[in-house]
């Protein structure tokens, strides 16, 4: 186990468990050759989007309210991804250091008609709190780091999925969920369209767009496009484990243990490190009777790599199990607690990042420049530096046309990785994707060429925060 200290670069302090013993080599079996088939054509449509996760979701939504004509597919049974399938219901901040709500657009939407009773979080007057009190209060429930209440607000699953799957069909989205994007179609350097696997077999779909919203750059990858998949070693950014639910608890009773008994909670942590070997603290949820396990966080395994994959769900699972019955004997306010629900979405940190035409750098961290391609802003990790510009081309390949990359596998560097893969990061990149798509479409470019002054402005139009001195003007009426 490696314990991972919070810093001015990194957020969390998190154990990271390591896996048990070496991968072990695949044998060869031998070789099948595939019969060249040709397929029918399910859908066409201006814009696919890949994915339904948090940056699909949003990409899906700003496209369709850019005037294209849109399809999103999806795996799964519902969307949100992580947000919602993954039970990463601890939703990162989204206010800056000062309190100044900086995702916006289709997150405010989305946090605008949540109902009340299914969000908890700090009131907006203390956004930006530095009071000793109240930052020890929320430190306790996920929303206060470096003494400062932060808008980091945790969710219903279950309204997320809904009211997402509402938002993208108001918008006349064609919605396809169970289905598997398996291999990007490519005419002349170009993505124009994808083949697809479902329970009716092997179908279509062609675009003028793509949006890999994957979260892997399945898609891109592919299609050929560079990538780095390099990690940051000191972070658990690049970990994997399935998150799971316990009701039946009293949050209230464990947050006062953990705040008031500070050597014996020490003791606890230690204790159930020993018996339980995966081990880790439970997270506050939208309700004082249930709890969010977001861990034990696995490193050494590839999120590419389907027999590591089942590996870290059949560990997690086991995890699951001992936890139960370790706090049931150990934990105040855990002696009545039950299974809820394990993740149906294993919790994927990190696989590919593309190599874009640009990438959100740490060596641009102190500057605080609103880049004249900015199409999101991001706050720091730390009070220590500004906040960060997105620029256009960390979603645009470095060669591969008619594709966009959103959600974390954007082009960034292993240490910005940390903070581009969370979910307001996804909302954000989402959104500028789907916009520049459809804007694509209308002008009848490549997204590379879109012009970005338009994608600016059909990002403020749609509720995003933006700085370049050439909407300032904008922004601020």
């Amino acid at each position: 186990m490696k314990i991972i200290e919070r810093t001015d670069e990194r957020i969390l302090t998190a154990n990271v468990f390591e896996r048990d013993g070496a991968r072990t080599a695949r044998p060869d079996l031998g070789r099948w050759t595939e019969p060249a088939r040709d397929i029918p054509v399910y859908h066409r449509c201006d814009v696919l989007v890949v994915g339904g996760g948090p940056a699909g979701t949003a990409a899906a939504a700003a496209a369709a309210k850019a005037g294209a004509d849109v399809a999103l597919l999806e795996r799964y049974n519902h969307l949100g991804g992580l947000s919602t399938g993954g039970l990463v219901i601890w939703i990162d901040r989204m206010s800056d250091w000062e309190g100044k709500l900086v995702i916006r657009g289709f997150a405010e939407e989305l946090f605008d008609r949540l109902p009340k009773d299914a969000v908890a979080g700090p009131p907006r007057e203390q956004w930006g709190s530095r009071d000793p009190a109240q930052a020890a209060h929320w430190s306790m429930r996920t929303a206060a780091w470096h003494g400062t209440v932060c808008w980091s607000p945790t969710i219903d699953p279950e309204r997320l999925k809904l009211l997402s799957q509402d938002i993208v069909l108001e918008r006349k989205v064609k919605l396809i969920y169970h289905s598997w994007a398996s291999q990007p179609i490519v005419e002349d350097g170009a993505v124009r369209g994808i083949a697809f696997e479902s329970k009716e077999g092997r179908m279509a779909i062609r675009a003028q767009v793509v949006v890999d919203c994957t979260g892997d750059g399945d898609i891109f990858a592919r299609a050929g496009a560079a990538f780095d998949n390099d990690i940051e070693e000191g972070d658990a950014h690049h970990c994997m484990n399935t998150s799971w639910l316990f009701a039946g608890i009293d949050m209230k009773r464990w947050i006062a243990f953990r705040q008031g008994q500070p050597e014996q909670f020490s003791q606890f942590m230690a204790q159930g490190r020993e018996e339980c070997g995966l081990f880790e603290k439970p997270y506050v949820s939208w309700r004082d009777d249930i709890a969010v396990f977001m861990g034990p966080r696995q490193s050494g395994y590839s999120a590419l790599d389907v027999d590591d994959l089942t590996e870290v769900e059949v560990r997690s699972h086991n995890a699951m199990r001992a936890h139960l019955d370790f706090f049931r004997k150990h934990a105040p306010g855990f002696e009545n607690a039950y299974m809820m629900l394990s993740a149906p979405q294993l919790g994927v940190r990190h696989a590919r990042r593309l190599k874009g035409v640009d990438s959100v750098l740490r060596s641009r961290w102190p500057e605080g420049t609103a880049l004249p391609t900015e199409v999101a802003v991001t706050p720091a990790v730390s009070p220590k530096f500004p906040n960060i510009s997105i620029p256009y081309g960390a979603l645009v390949p470095e060669a591969l046309d008619g594709l966009l990359a959103a959600g974390r596998h954007v082009s960034c560097d292993r240490n910005s990785h940390g903070f581009m893969r969370e979910i307001p990061q996804c909302w954000l990149t989402g959104q500028a994707a789907g916009a520049a798509a459809a804007l694509a479409v209308s002008q009848g470019v490549e997204p590379r060429a879109v012009d970005i002054a338009s994608l600016q402005k059909a990002l403020l139009g749609q509720g995003a925060y933006l700085r370049p001195a050439t909407v300032a003007e904008e922004q601020a009426a």
